[in-house]
């Protein structure tokens, strides 16, 4: 391939199609395909790399700890969750069309967090844009941006994400400040973006550390996995 050919591909970024250069001219000196055919197959090929490395950035992007995906978890492990009524969730996929929210409470090594991962990394499947948090970070970055003064660029980048999951809600102690930002936040996304919660505390006890019973009584839980 001239050097010309290379820079205009790279130039209207196709990289699939030049990465890919000898597979496709396999195929078209085969000569199975019309020319019209070949183009669209070549097309068809290209979009999918780009939809491919469009996702693979976008879980990159999401900072998961663990790539867990549905079909690993291990629901023999815990008889007590409903694996009928987590499955019709994960596959009508409304917490995410109907923004709804979706906690999962229960003890260190539950597989809480991986079943979240997976409703997460579904997501991420369909296009969606997200991120991965834990709980003790995000109310840190809220705590620092009122110092710096950035609080409200904080707040709406993790207002804008379509799914937010905020792992091990209840680890830590917050200051009133924080759990002000952390309220605002909620609060941006309720009803209008899908959050995702993981706690090992009951709601009863989330007024312990979270000290504003108006926050928790608010909580919109399209479903509790233990």
């Amino acid at each position: 391939m001239n050097e010309e050919l290379v820079k205009k591909l790279k130039c209207i970024r196709l990289g699939g199609l030049l990465a890919n250069r000898d597979q496709w001219l396999s195929v078209a000196r085969k000569g199975n395909y019309s020319p019209v055919r070949l183009l669209e197959y070549v097309i068809d090929q290209e979009c999918r790399i780009k939809m491919e490395n469009s996702r693979k950035g976008r879980l990159t992007r999401a900072k998961i700890a663990e790539h867990w995906v549905m079909e690993t978890f291990p629901f023999d492990r815990q008889p007590k969750l409903d694996r009928k009524k987590t499955m019709g969730l994960y596959d009508a996929f409304d917490y995410m069309t109907k923004s709804r929210n979706l906690i999962f409470i229960g003890p260190t090594g539950a597989g809480k967090t991986g079943l979240a991962t997976a409703f997460l990394i579904h997501a991420v499947d369909k296009g969606y844009k997200e991120r991965f948090i834990a709980f003790p970070e995000i109310v840190e970055l809220l705590y620092r941006s009122v110092a710096d003064h950035t609080e409200a660029a904080i707040l709406k980048k993790f207002a804008d994400y379509d799914v937010l999951l905020i792992d091990e809600l209840g680890y830590v102690e917050v200051e009133p400040i924080q759990v002000g930002l952390f309220f605002t936040l909620m609060n941006r996304r309720h009803k209008k973006k899908t959050t995702l919660i993981t706690s090992n505390l009951g709601f009863s006890q989330w007024t312990t550390f979270l000290h504003n019973p108006q926050l928790t009584a608010n909580g919109d839980a399209g479903a509790s996995g233990r």
